[in-house]
């Protein structure tokens, strides 16, 4: 059986001016074409498929993170008492995994300690231990605050006064764990406004250390003496507001003596 010839291809006309025409191009597809969806259980190579947003597997562990935390502030873990992932994984109502890291986070800061085969007990601490860090604290925010009180100006620290208030309130209804988070904000708030994020984080763990509770009571300090440690958080921004340098070095010894 004989095959056709190919076709030849036909020569473009001329135009109206004479010369020849351009031989038709196959027209492109066009942006709406490209971007169109492709019919159902078609594959497509030129359009990879949507990524799969990332599974939050930290979630579940820092909400037990701040449970525990809140827990221990507030005095509702005791300090020598050891506690079982399992068991605490039934008080939060989630598996024993979550619970587990939180719980080695809290090592890592000092806060806890791991029971081999039984669990994590409450670290046992003495007031010379919060004294020690209250001095180191003291040694590093002192400085950094009458650096501030030189270069930043009045408006900056008056935007800081909803979490000076934040910290009253708190105080004010006896929330020990709502007042450390908020405490916490605060001075991380002021320091952050120096710009170095080392110095911020190595004064956030010291803070956070120091607000774990003591073995010789199962409260370390009065709700009396929350409301007026919240107190100076506002004379504190009225000084710095200020630039009363003797009255910013003052306020801020004074405070860090207040939470020995």
């Amino acid at each position: 059986m004989e095959h056709a010839p190919p076709r030849a291809a036909t020569p473009a006309s001329p135009d109206r001016s004479g010369e020849p025409a351009r031989p038709r191009v196959p027209s492109q597809p066009t942006a709406r074409d490209v971007s169109a969806p492709a019919a159902r259980g078609e594959h497509t190579h030129s359009e990879p498929p949507a990524p799969r947003p990332p599974l939050r597997r930290t979630s579940v562990r820092g909400q037990v993170l701040d449970g525990l935390r809140g827990a221990l502030v507030a005095g509702d873990l005791v300090p020598g008492e050891v506690y079982s992932a399992p068991g605490l994984a039934e008080r939060f109502g989630v598996s024993a995994t979550p619970v587990r890291e939180a719980m080695q986070q809290l090592a890592l800061e000092g806060a806890v300690e791991v029971v081999p085969n039984r669990g994590f007990r409450v670290v046992e601490r003495d007031a010379r231990e919060l004294a020690e860090l209250a001095e180191v604290r003291a040694l590093i925010e002192v400085p950094v605050m009458l650096r501030l009180a030189h270069s930043v100006p009045a408006d900056q620290w008056a935007a800081l006064r909803p979490l000076a208030e934040e910290t009253v309130a708190a105080a004010e209804t006896g929330d020990r764990a709502r007042y450390a988070e908020s405490d916490r904000a605060f001075h991380g708030a002021v320091l952050g406004l120096g710009g170095n994020r080392q110095l911020a984080s190595v004064a956030a763990d010291l803070h956070r250390r120091a607000q774990w509770p003591l073995v010789t009571g199962p409260l370390s300090r009065r709700p009396t003496d929350l409301v007026a440690d919240a107190a100076q958080h506002l004379a504190l921004l009225e000084a710095l507001a200020a630039r009363d340098l003797p009255a910013v070095q003052s306020l801020v010894r004074e405070h860090f003596a207040g939470a020995r």
